[in-house]
């Protein structure tokens, strides 16, 4: 035997060897030693396979707009009085109009002015004169707004990516719809509630001192003086779980957000063995941070999450180095996806869930089943169909459609892919291309023996020229599953996926796995005739 074939045949049988380890855990992982199901990981099943969540939700894109012009509120109290600009009041009116009320003309005027200058984006509506007052209302213009929105809608979508990640979710789904709207399909979810918790959190940070001089229970009735507001006080006590909520008084202007964050991680409590959330601030925040304790030593601090206060500690000293920590008596759960949604950074905008389908695995066994019987069916119809026509040559071609599907589904599992059962129509489309290629190649092969050459140079000459119209074939094809892969979503994708893995695989089973098998019959027989 020639030391090509030797090495050739050696190539084909080290690959597929390779492919049929790596499968092992797919089928066989209750019976294989840890190793092994750590080093190859089953072949990732879609939603429609395995089952999971279909969640379509809507950002509340509006909020957005009122977060932002609360945004120019705040800058715009703080120029007026670097600027000696006397005024009365600077809030937010009718959702996303923009009122100041200043006391004579002048400060109008400098307010106009000023508003030109800094604020181009901002277009005045609306001017009343009271009794010893004057008010101007500004508002966004259209161009802005929408872009607020659309900025929106895409900052969600890639906080809701990172959460997902964060939660160990394999191969989902994420992508927009319609304007506001964002689809998400979580494959194999375990925890659905707590999956939609963590996915629906606004989770927007603040730091805000707490009003020690106004009594909750006065607040409870209703007298909450201006500037401050009533939050509660969450507790969980670890070993009832009864949840506990106190009644706080906190400043509203915020001190600090959760954008100056840059980590958070879960730790405990060594001394009474509790879960807290450790978090890490950026520069800008390390630096904002030690300023405000060095400022404010012997007041209270809360930490408000999503208007609920998860602790409100004494500054006891000047915090150096950007680091501080919650620690609300949660449960380890609770500390883990509170530092997770931190991580991931808060949502731009509300979202509330338009729609949630939580597919049993039972419809995943159905379509796996169907899939599996229709491949089979399809494959026992092709094997006969070749054997009929090309004899023992068809049974090789069979044999090399055989190893193709093999080498798909291990390129499936090396690389993460995910299987969905427009996947699997991909792989039934692919053994038809890869026998398409065969039936090139034996016709060409006939056409050779009919002009009277050798087995031999007939099969070299089959193969030659049978190459050409494969490969074009193929790569014409190939670029279209690209092309569907990078700006299809979900089942498209997952068909564009098996489709390419398919392409290539049977480029080599067709061309030169096929090829070595001919080249070892001819060295060994040595026939005067070929059954084809």
């Amino acid at each position: 035997m020639s030391k090509s074939i030797k090495l050739r045949g050696l190539l084909v049988a080290v690959l597929l060897l390779l492919a049929l380890v790596s499968l092992a855990p797919t089928f066989f992982s209750k019976h294989l030693p840890g190793w092994w199901t750590n080093a190859f990981d089953p072949v990732h099943l879609g939603l429609d396979l395995q089952g999971g969540m279909h969640l379509v939700l809507g950002v509340e894109v509006e909020k957005a707009v009122e977060s932002r012009v609360d945004g120019f509120a705040d800058q715009l109290e703080t120029l007026l009085r670097e600027r000696d600009i006397v005024f009365r009041s600077v809030s937010r009116v009718a959702g996303d109009r923009l009122a100041v009320t200043v006391y004579d003309q002048q400060s109008a005027s400098q307010l106009d002015a000023m508003v030109r200058e800094i604020f181009p984006n901002l277009e005045s509506v609306a001017a009343q004169t009271q009794t010893g007052f004057i008010e101007r209302q500004y508002r966004l213009s259209e161009r802005e707004v929408e872009q607020i929105k659309d900025y929106a809608v895409r900052q969600a979508l890639e906080t809701l990516r990172n959460r997902v990640d964060e939660f160990g979710v394999s191969e989902p789904t994420l992508a927009r719809q319609a304007d506001d709207r964002i689809l998400i399909q979580l494959p194999g979810i375990s925890d659905p509630e707590r999956a939609i918790a963590l996915i629906g959190r606004t989770a927007r940070l603040e730091f805000k001192f707490v009003a020690e001089d106004v009594s909750p229970q006065e607040a409870l009735r209703g007298v909450v003086p201006a500037g401050t507001q009533l939050l509660h006080e969450r507790r969980v006590d670890t070993r009832t779980g009864i949840v506990t909520e106190t009644p706080v008084v906190v400043h509203q202007q915020t001190i600090m957000t959760g954008d100056l964050l840059s980590d958070a991680r879960i730790g405990i409590d060594t001394r009474f063995n509790e879960p807290y959330v450790s978090m890490e601030f950026n520069a800008v925040g390390a630096r904002r941070f030690d300023q405000i304790t060095a400022a404010n030593v012997g007041r209270r601090l809360a930490i408000v999450l999503d208007d609920t206060v998860y602790s409100a500690p004494v500054i006891r000293e000047r915090i150096s180095g950007g680091r501080a920590q919650i620690s609300g008596s949660f449960t380890e759960q609770e500390a883990t996806d509170l530092a997770i949604v931190l991580r991931a950074g808060a949502l731009p905008a509300p979202v509330n869930i338009l729609e949630d389908r939580t597919v049993g695995p039972s419809l995943g066994r159905d379509s796996i089943r169907q899939g599996v019987v229709s491949a089979i069916f399809g494959g026992i119809l092709v094997v006969a169909a070749m054997w009929l026509y090309y004899r023992w040559s068809g049974v090789l071609a069979t044999v090399a459609l055989a190893f193709n599907i093999v080498f798909i589904l291990a390129i499936l599992s090396l690389f993460g892919a995910t299987l969905t059962l427009p996947g699997i129509a991909g792989i039934v489309l692919t053994m038809g291309m890869a026998i398409d290629a065969n039936v090139l190649i034996f016709e060409r092969i006939r056409e050779e023996l009919r002009l009277g050459k050798t087995v031999r140079a007939a099969i070299e000459a089959g193969y030659a020229k049978a190459l050409s119209s494969i490969v074009d074939a193929n790569v014409t094809t190939l670029i279209a599953a690209l092309v569907l892969f990078q700006f299809g979503t979900g089942p498209v994708r997952g068909f564009a996926v098996t489709l390419s893995v398919g392409i290539v695989s049977s480029m080599f089973t067709a061309i030169f796995a096929s090829r070595v098998v001919f080249d070892y019959f001819l060295e060994r027989r040595h026939p005067k005739r070929l059954s084809i």
